[in-house]
């Protein structure tokens, strides 16, 4: 019998505003764009974005997620992160840095909490 293999999780992040959300996560976090998908022209848009080996889907689907959420992503060079966040003047976020926690929390336009961190080193 073969071991079970677990893989990187993608979080589903809820949006409600698709102009928002990519002036944010594309934008603002210097994600891209990879995918998007409609069922019908007037129907909500699910689509996703990545930034390194960081996948995330963001959905304006009703059932798919609960807007509020929280997700940690794993960085190296936090401080460069943050100073590139810092450095575009983005009028809705002036992301801190905690440098004891190693940590910068940026909270995007609908509620959702992203939480950057830089494991310490011992």
């Amino acid at each position: 019998m073969e071991d079970i293999s677990f893989r990187e999780a993608i979080p589903i992040l809820r949006i409600f505003d698709e102009h928002k959300a990519r002036e944010f996560y594309v934008d603002f976090l210097g994600f891209r764009m990879e995918w998007e998908h409609r069922y019908g022209e007037d129907s909500p848009l699910y689509m996703q974005v990545a930034r390194g080996n960081c996948i995330l889907h963001l959905s304006e689907h009703h059932g798919d997620c609960c807007p509020g959420s929280a997700v940690r992503i794993e960085v190296s060079h936090i401080r460069q992160l943050h100073a590139e966040m810092r450095g575009k003047q983005y009028k809705y976020a002036k992301p801190g840095l905690d440098p004891d926690e190693h940590e910068m929390c940026v909270t995007d336009p609908f509620g959702n909490r992203i939480i950057f961190y830089e494991q310490a080193s011992c």
